[in-house]
Parts: C-alpha cells; structure tokens; sequence
C-alpha cells in the first residue's frame, strides 16, 4: 500500500497533475478495494502486466490533463465495469457530479460496495444501459469501454447537454474509428462537430499505445 502511495503520488506529481494528499490516499485504498472485488467478479483483467495503481487509476485520471472538471459539472460514466474512469475522477474531483452506469449487475453491485467503502458523495452507481435513461442530460460523458466510437457518438448524442463533450478512453489505431463515426453525422444529426485525438503516450510514456478521443459536439 505504501509502495502504490509513492507510484501515483510521485505520478501525478510529474504529470502536473495537482492531487491533495488525502485523495491521494483514496486513490490507493479504491485500487485495493478493485483487486479485491477482482478475485471474485471479472472487473479489469487478472493477467496484469503493470500495478493496478498505474495501468487503471492514473491511467483514468489522465483524463483531466485534457479536461478541466468543473465544479456542478455532470458526468456520465458510460459502461464503467469496475468504476474507471469514474471512481477515481470522483475522488480527485468532489466538487462534480458522475454517474456510473453499466448493464451488468455484478459490476454496479461492486462498484456501489466501493462507492460506501470509500465514502464518496459525489458518485452514485445504476444498473442500467445508456439507451435505458430517460429524462438526464450531462456535460461530459466518458467510456473506457471497447465499444467502436461510432457506437458511442450514438448513445453521448442524446445524453449531452448542447456543447456537451464525450471522452474516450481507447487503444490502438483510431483513424478508422473516428472516420466511421464522422460518417455517421452524414446520417443521423446530433453527431459531433469533431473529434480530436491526444496520444496518451505524448503526455506520460507508460501509455504509448493508448489515446484519449475527444467528440465535441
């Protein structure tokens, strides 16, 4: 536990990322809680081939370098599995509001369980599918899922507010990705007016395969 204080807080603070000491803390305590829950429901994988604390919470919060959260600002945690990038957003960030949401019970039962082990107020877990909630508009709306971006414009476009903004976390080569989805505005209005892609690897070296996808819309 000491050894995943030292990572991220020496992590972030190389980033530029600014954390206080006690989230921090419960930065630590939520990627203990996640392996736990790990043994016994498939949350992230179990082949891991970097510390839970690097690969899947400050790879979540490397969001903010390219996004400022605002205070009152809602998200949407589209597909959230074991609350990422959510949970560990919520916990740097008290002052937004994030919703996680994910079809699979199990996942929203375990990330409930660690939303009141860690006692966050800011993030609340629902079992649901995005094409489900009725009646909720959000600023951001952000997915670390694998679903093909075009997938995800569909759902974020009628769950942003106007000027609204969908974040992805992705791997691998997006050209085709974000071409695909560009098309579909063609076809279905609501669909953003850009995408924008960031190399993760341009802002921290242990990420070169990842990127973040920004949909403005």
């Amino acid at each position: 536990m000491q050894n995943d204080l030292s990572m991220i807080s020496s992590l972030c603070r190389e980033h530029g990322l600014s954390v206080r000491e006690a989230a921090l803390k419960q930065l630590v305590r939520y990627a203990g809680l996640l392996e736990q829950w790990n043994r016994n429901i498939n949350l992230i994988s179990r082949k891991e081939d970097a510390p839970v604390i690097l690969k899947h919470v400050f790879h979540s919060l490397l969001i903010s370098r390219v996004h400022a959260f605002g205070a009152g600002e809602k998200v949407l945690d589209l597909g959230t599995g074991g609350g990422l990038p959510g949970i560990p957003l919520s916990i740097v960030y008290p002052e937004t509001s994030f919703l996680l949401i994910d079809a699979t019970g199990k996942k929203i039962a375990a990330c409930k369980a660690m939303i009141r082990e860690l006692g966050l107020l800011n993030v609340m877990a629902v079992h649901t599918r995005a094409e489900e909630l009725k009646g909720l508009l959000f600023d951001t709306v952000l997915s670390r899922q694998v679903a093909p971006l075009a997938d995800l414009c569909g759902y974020a476009s009628r769950l942003l507010k106007p000027d609204g903004t969908l974040i992805c976390l992705k791997g691998g080569h997006l050209e085709r990705e974000i071409g695909a989805a560009m098309e579909e505005k063609k076809r279905h209005r609501g669909f953003p007016a850009s995408v924008e892609l960031f190399p993760i690897g341009d802002i921290s070296p242990f990420f070169t395969e990842k990127q973040i996808v920004i949909a403005r819309w």
